[in-house]
């Protein structure tokens, strides 16, 4: 089986096409891009396959993809931004912005704490329809009225949508223009930037989203719990019954991110080097090192993980799931996506796919490419 591999491969840097071809060969790869950046030099740059499920469209450079909870890591960038515009503090608490959030005792719940995945909300218990889910004031009163489902400083548990939805109703009310998190992608740093990465994809862009395969069986939760019921296995624990022209332009901060292994490394780079956008200076190195401070580490109560947190990017410590060093930062999304960014060597990269695997964390495909890649840097 022969893949054409597209793009730019600096020299020595090889081994990573040829882990990028062996996810294809071995790993049943159908449509797929990784990027590596190191200092502002972009190191690898490679796409290959399909963008559909019939393999009738070749996969291109322009060809953006749906990343799921990987975009959770361009929101934390969103939140960072603000708190060094001196618009929000990771350590006052949420209600000091959003009042109607301090009921049934979140009152002392912080932002940094709500980014870790610590407010006790991490999905709606109660029923309702999965399209409640694109009404963005409903979810937010139905949020700030919901009581935690454990008690403040009793660990983390994953908040696979509710994450954006607080993320979004803090950056909205902190924001001197009101915009949400997609709206200051947009105006504020992707679009000057041409950055192809979107948090409500206009329809304009539609045609170029690859389609994604669902994974062949569910992940593995472990353990069934009321915490991980509502994150996950309620019918409508996620966004539904709309189609996916809405879903794609709707803007879930937390879940429905498109863009390029490209957008979502250079999105990752401010992590990686002080705070540097495309070589400049975007958010202050105080402000970073607050957004990359371990807020929680232990068993998740949703995740069947030890998962150390930020505000809003996992932590690696020893996990590898983001390369050797301990210190890198990142996030995976749902099938395998992810983008990372290691401190201590400047470095940041993606990985972005359209067929998905059932796994939630560490996906095989995209350790393999950035294992290569360090054994090359």
């Amino acid at each position: 089986m022969s893949i054409d591999i597209q793009g730019h491969l600096a020299p020595g840097f090889e081994p990573v096409a040829e882990a990028f071809e062996q996810n294809f060969t071995d790993r049943e790869e159908l449509g797929a891009a990784f990027t590596l950046i190191r200092n502002g030099e972009v190191l690898v740059d490679i796409h290959a396959g399909h963008a559909d499920r019939k393999a009738s469209s070749p996969w291109t450079a322009e060809t953006i993809a749906p990343v799921f909870s990987t975009g959770k890591a361009v929101t934390a960038l969103v939140v960072a931004w603000l708190v060094d515009k001196g618009r929000l503090d990771y350590d006052a608490p949420i209600a000091d912005v959003w009042p109607e959030f301090a009921q049934a005792g979140k009152d002392a719940v912080t932002l940094a704490q709500a980014l870790s995945h610590q407010a006790g909300l991490s999905g709606y218990p109660d029923e309702m329809e999965p399209s409640d889910w694109f009404d963005r004031e409903l979810m937010e009163n139905r949020f700030a009225a919901m009581a935690p489902m454990w008690p403040l400083g009793e660990g983390s548990g994953y908040h696979p949508i509710s994450f954006g939805v607080i993320a979004d109703a803090v950056v909205r009310r902190a924001d001197a223009k009101h915009r949400t998190v997609g709206a200051i992608l947009r105006e504020e740093i992707c679009g000057p930037r041409g950055i192809d990465f979107h948090i409500g994809v206009p329809e304009s862009e539609h045609d170029r989203a690859a389609e994604h395969v669902l994974p062949p069986r569910p992940p593995h939760l472990g353990s069934m719990t009321p915490e991980k019921a509502a994150a996950f296995l309620k019918p409508w624990s996620s966004p539904g019954r709309r189609g996916t022209a809405t879903w794609r332009s709707a803007e879930l901060p937390a879940a429905n991110g498109h863009g390029t292994a490209n957008a979502i490394a250079r999105l990752m780079a401010p992590f990686a080097r002080q705070g540097r956008l495309d070589g400049a200076a975007f958010v202050s190195d105080d402000v970073i090192s607050l957004a990359l401070k371990e807020r929680v580490h232990g068993p998740d109560r949703v995740l069947p993980f030890d998962l150390a947190f930020a505000a809003g990017v996992m932590i690696n410590r020893e996990s590898e799931a983001f390369g050797p060093e301990p210190q890198a930062v990142g996030h995976y999304g749902f099938g395998g996506s992810c983008g990372f960014a290691d401190p201590e060597r400047g470095v940041s990269g993606a990985y972005v796919m359209n067929r998905q695997m059932d796994v939630l964390v560490g996906d095989a495909r995209a350790k393999a490419l950035i294992e290569a890649s360090y054994r090359c840097l």
